[in-house]
């Protein structure tokens, strides 16, 4: 928007600039504008350490606004944040089968590790629970997220109907590369993140290969893997 034109002061009789239009935005807009608002913030500060005021200064809007947008306050707020969060992080496992799998799942956890590199300490406030915001509603927000990962692996190994075995593996190793993401965030991001990166798909093929020795559905995704390479 090109910017106003000056106008006279009446003091001085120089040209100042004209106070800016206010930007009328469409309600889904102005949604956004506030979600987007909330999660800067949760980003930096733990969920109960915001305050609504919070939001509307970061958003450059009144507090009576935000509260037409989301009536239920900072507990709606939180809730739809993380939402938007969850949605984030479950397309970032969303990648074309096409190709061999580990390069695959390294583009995948680029994504996820730029998510967490990114929202810094709003990943620990979102994901790793405790916080007095947290209810059941929020809890089950943050499972969905770890379901769909894990849906995603198995359909990116090729698996129609996994077995227990193979479920309870990928499962596992998903929760494996949500702690370490947070242990990585305590320890300063520290080893590089393309070495945390390669390191948890290495994880991933060490725990494919033992399952392997107990199940032979694995065994097969394994010889696969070894295939590609």
């Amino acid at each position: 928007m090109a910017p106003s034109a000056p106008t006279p002061s009446a003091a001085s009789g120089r040209s100042v600039p004209a106070a800016p239009a206010y930007r009328r935005l469409s309600v889904e807009q102005r949604r956004s504008q506030l979600l987007e608002a909330a999660l800067t913030l949760f980003a930096h500060r733990a969920p109960e350490e915001v305050s609504l005021d919070d939001v509307a200064e970061a958003a450059g809007v009144s507090r009576p606004l935000v509260y037409r947008y989301f009536p239920g306050g900072k507990q709606q707020l939180y809730e739809a944040a993380l939402r938007s969060a969850a949605d984030e992080l479950r397309g970032c496992f969303d990648e074309p089968r096409e190709g061999p799998l580990l390069p695959r799942l390294h583009r995948a956890l680029d994504r996820y590790l730029a998510f967490v590199d990114q929202h810094d300490a709003g990943f620990s406030a979102l994901l790793q629970g405790g916080s007095v915001v947290e209810t059941s509603r929020t809890t089950a927000i943050v499972d969905g997220v770890r379901r769909a990962a894990a849906e995603h692996i198995l359909r990116h190994l090729g698996v129609t109907g996994p077995g227990p075995r193979l479920r309870m593996t990928v499962r596992m190793w998903i929760t494996a590369v949500e702690a370490a993401s947070l242990i990585w965030l305590d320890e300063g991001k520290q080893p590089p993140v393309d070495e945390l990166r390669d390191w948890l798909v290495e994880q991933f093929t060490a725990v494919l290969t033992v399952t392997a020795g107990r199940d032979p559905q694995t065994a097969a995704i394994v010889a696969a893997i070894a295939g590609d390479g």
